[in-house]
């Protein structure tokens, strides 16, 4: 036998002895008393060492739920799935009476067929909705492999977890709202539509390690972009990248009133972790002023709500007539103004600007995520981690565009280096939180 061919079996000896001491358990047995069906009616049945889900019509969405609990693990999983059905896997999920009647809710990594090509990102069944889609990562969304059998790793750690399909980097989400809950397997509604009754998921080669997951973690490396909730709090990626945060959860350090060099005595209160807007106080703008950054904060409007996030805000109260203006991330309840409300001033847009496209608006009394990223010239608007505006300020069609709004009169509207963040007083209630900045 050649040296190299010597070199390479024992390699492959190493590798599996050391595969054979992982101690992964199987989730598929010879029945599936493990598990239990929750919320919706589709056919769930064990053949040949699978599991397949298939759809029914006029049933809500099933969850085929492993009896037990898991809080760190790595699990493991082989899918098909038909290419005209979505599906997900449930982890640290749960079914409360209290909760929506019962209704599965939590992490969810989602097996998306579609041009979308969100599969191995994450969302919030029943709650928050997206948290982890795969706009910023396009490397994973080529992972996915439509009509074959796709093999997926999760590793949900502390209040990391981290997704893979067929071996490519899909998620990396912080959040600290549920640390352990269920695993389960989705089959999506179809409502009552015939040409998709008894479509098929398959699930094979389920298997979880449990005990001292962390000793058997993928080593962590920054591919793909981080996504963390964590509230008020940075990650530990987050600080080694230099983001810092412009609101404390507690104070009103590093903020003032538009007007004066003081917080606002009123109309502003600061409580559970909230920056809220709950009556005539004015506007507010940081103390610092920013040139190149990335913004990312969470902010929730009650119904009927109105406000925005302006940026490069310049000027004064007593020298300037447009003091308080600057490039504003519309945020407005839609569905209160609707069908009058124009383009250009719905949820994620420029204010009477520029129309976003397609925004993912999670709705009233839920929070949102807005992300403004300025680099030179180039803006990008982002609503709930997808984009849904980008623009070049000081362009002859950036001008065009002021010269069609209600900012015509205003000297190079939009185009200051700099300037203050503001959070607008509108007249609603509105909350704010997990705000925070790099600059670039």
């Amino acid at each position: 036998m050649k040296k190299s061919a010597i070199v390479i079996f024992i390699l492959s000896l190493i590798i599996t002895s050391c595969e054979d001491k992982e101690p992964w358990i199987e989730l598929i047995g010879d029945n599936l008393d493990n598990w239990e069906q929750l919320n919706g009616s589709a056919d769930y049945k064990l053949v040949n060492g699978t599991i397949e889900g298939l759809s029914v019509l006029n049933s809500p969405n099933s969850f085929l739920c492993t009896k037990e609990h898991y809080n760190d693990f790595i699990l493991e999983f082989d899918v098909l799935v038909d290419p005209v059905m979505n599906s997900g896997v449930q982890i640290r999920s749960h079914s409360l009476p209290e909760y929506d009647n019962g209704r599965v809710h939590g992490y969810q990594v989602e097996l998306d067929p579609t041009d979308r090509a969100w599969s191995g990102g994450i969302y919030d069944e029943a709650r928050r909705l997206w948290l982890y889609p795969l706009d910023r990562n396009p490397e994973g969304q080529k992972a996915f492999v439509n009509g074959e059998f796709n093999h997926f790793r999760v590793e949900a750690i502390g209040n990391c977890i981290r997704t893979w399909c067929n071996g490519i980097p899909c998620a990396d989400l912080v959040d600290d709202m549920t640390s352990a809950g269920f695993i389960a397997l989705q089959v999506h509604s179809i409502g009552n539509d015939t040409s998709n009754a008894g479509k098929k998921v398959i699930w094979k080669n389920i298997r979880i390690i449990t005990d001292d997951a962390s000793s058997y973690a993928t080593p962590y490396n920054k591919d793909i972009p981080q996504n963390s909730y964590l509230v008020n709090t940075l990650s530990i990626r987050e600080k080694e990248e230099e983001w810092r945060l412009l609101f404390d959860g507690s104070t009103s350090a590093g903020w003032r009133s538009v007007n004066t060099e003081l917080f606002p005595e009123k109309g502003w209160i600061i409580e559970d972790g909230e920056l809220r807007r709950t009556g005539p106080g004015g506007d507010i703008i940081t103390d610092g002023i920013f040139r190149d950054f990335e913004l990312i904060l969470d902010f929730k409007y009650q119904k009927g709500g109105n406000s925005g996030i302006k940026y490069f805000v310049s000027g004064d109260k007593e020298n300037d007539p447009f003091y308080n203006l600057g490039c504003e991330y519309q945020i407005i309840d839609r569905s209160a103004f609707m069908p009058e409300l124009p383009g250009k001033e719905r949820i994620g847009g420029v204010y009477d600007l520029i129309e976003p496209l397609n925004p993912r608006d999670n709705g009233p009394g839920i929070w949102n995520r807005a992300r403004i990223v300025v680099n030179g010239k180039h803006v990008e608007q982002w609503l709930n981690n997808q984009m849904t505006v980008q623009y070049d300020r000081g362009t002859v069609q950036w001008k065009e565009l002021v010269a069609g709004s209600k900012f015509n009169d205003v000297p190079g509207f939009g185009e200051d280096e700099e300037g203050h963040i503001l959070l607008q007083d509108h007249g609603t209630e509105v909350s704010f939180r997990s705000i925070k900045i790099r600059e670039l």
